[in-house]
């Protein structure tokens, strides 16, 4: 059996550091650190940081007082941040840069006197935190669909931002729909959309030329993987979410000479061996990664952890 596997795949640089934080605060403070909401969504990563002594929980009423404090790379509402404000919390934000920027790219529209509508996954912890950190009044779209129903006070004030887990092709029907609705409607260049899922979504694309199976390892509440394993379906190519290597059925590669294996961008490297050595117990594997992008940035701490 060939197994390909996507070029790029796995951790982005806002996961890398999110998960970082983590590991350096219980390094630098002791166990136990508390982590408002999963760090990123995969149950593998909580499992191990919870093992090295963070505690997750919900919400911040479940962390005793004084006790170190961590924001998931998903963002919060500025309510969160005022009531750890309030109980002196000390907390360490593992927020995305990314999404940090949303935030503040819809701050400014508000500031402006903009009604703001925000792209995205109804219930999506990045959505919740976004809606709860812009001003006034935010519209949230799912699809083409609910442009239909929308109704700004001023459709000549109205400007949108997306969810950093939708990529360009994701999000291109809706803005169509939106432009189309409202044509003096502002909005971020193209260039502002999350690097990692435009990357790993063309990775699956080009995959699925050359495979007859794709698997995608990664959470079955992350966002991200989900997607991946729609574009591989919609290119023709079968494709299944594993979250753990035991749900992986032998009887999925019957006839398959080529399976390729991409990851969600909050899915650990070791989980895709894992995976691969259980390909190995079905059939004898020849390895080989595709050409692709290879992504080099790296986002700063937060400054309480730089000097550790």
């Amino acid at each position: 059996m060939r197994v390909i596997l996507a070029q790029p795949r796995g951790f982005c640089a806002g996961v890398e550091r999110a998960i970082e934080i983590v590991e350096k605060a219980l390094d630098r403070y002791g166990p136990p650190v508390y982590v408002r909401h999963e760090i990123v969504h995969n149950k593998r990563v909580v499992q191990e940081l919870t093992a090295k002594g963070a505690r997750f929980v919900e919400e911040l009423d479940e962390i005793p007082d004084g006790a170190i404090t961590v924001f998931s790379a998903h963002g919060v509402a500025q309510s969160v941040e005022d009531t750890a404000a309030d109980r002196s919390l000390p907390v360490l934000d593992a927020t995305c840069p990314l999404v940090a920027k949303v935030h503040k790219e819809g701050q400014r529209y508000a500031e402006k006197g903009f009604e703001v509508v925000l792209i995205g996954h109804e219930g999506h912890p990045e959505v919740v935190g976004t809606m709860g950190r812009i001003p006034g009044v935010v519209h949230l779209v799912q699809d083409a669909g609910d442009v239909a129903t929308l109704a700004p006070a001023n459709p000549d004030k109205l400007a949108y931002v997306t969810q950093t887990t939708l990529s360009v092709d994701d999000t291109r029907e809706v803005i169509e729909a939106l432009k189309a609705r409202f044509p003096g409607i502002a909005g971020p260049d193209v260039k502002d959309i999350c690097y990692a899922t435009q990357n790993r979504q063309a990775a699956v694309r080009k995959l699925s030329e050359t495979v007859d199976l794709i698997l995608v390892v990664g959470a079955r509440n992350s966002s991200n993987s989900n997607r991946l394993r729609e574009i591989g379906g919609e290119d023709g190519t079968p494709s299944y979410l594993v979250e753990e290597v035991a749900a992986v059925d032998p009887g999925w590669f019957d006839g398959v000479g080529a399976v390729g294996v991409t990851a969600g961008a909050s899915t650990p490297e070791h989980l895709v061996d894992e995976v691969i050595d259980r390909l190995r117990t079905v059939a004898p594997v020849e390895l080989s990664i595709m050409d692709g992008i290879e992504e080099h940035i790296r986002f700063k701490l937060p400054e309480q952890l730089r000097a550790a």
